[in-house]
């Protein structure tokens, strides 16, 4: 089984990220740990260091000023264009008209499915991305949660 970053990252969020529990292990329990599941080192270490990218950008984004102007239109480099396939670039725009992602939120996910370093990312997986930067995005909450709402519908879905 080839794991990923981003399996990684999903581990990582429904056992400690989204999680009540005051009591985060460290970055040498969270590696143990890890390596005892099954992941490969290479795959933690990097899966580690997107999660502490992910504060920086929404640390910076924060002290962005938001576009005032809905007119706006979003063209994608050939390289965003060979990541994200045209559903997944639907549901960004979806997410976009329905109050989910403001344009500044849109660019961070953006750019959060490029630092993962894969050749292809599916819906769901973007789904999860976009749930993760929500996540660490201050006055997000609403969105956050309606699209932990849509994730888990959706997962849901496929088991049943």
């Amino acid at each position: 089984m080839k794991e990923n970053v981003i399996d990684v990252l999903l581990y990582l969020f429904e056992h400690y990220i989204d999680n009540d529990d005051a009591s985060q292990p460290d970055k040498a329990e969270l590696e143990t740990e890890l390596e005892k599941v099954g992941f490969p080192e290479l795959e933690i270490g990097k899966a580690l260091v997107w999660l502490e990218n992910m504060t920086i950008v929404a640390e910076a984004s924060e002290d962005t000023p938001a576009l005032e102007t809905d007119l706006t239109m979003r063209f994608y480099t050939e390289q965003e264009l060979e990541l994200l396939n045209t559903a997944c670039r639907g549901y960004l725009l979806f997410l976009e008209q329905v109050g989910v992602l403001d344009q500044m939120t849109r660019e961070v996910v953006i750019e959060r499915v490029l630092a993962l370093g894969t050749d292809e990312i599916d819906l769901e997986q973007l789904k999860w991305v976009v749930l993760m930067v929500l996540f660490y995005q201050p006055g997000r909450e609403v969105a956050y949660a309606w699209m932990e709402d849509l994730v888990f519908e959706d997962m849901e879905a496929v088991i049943h």
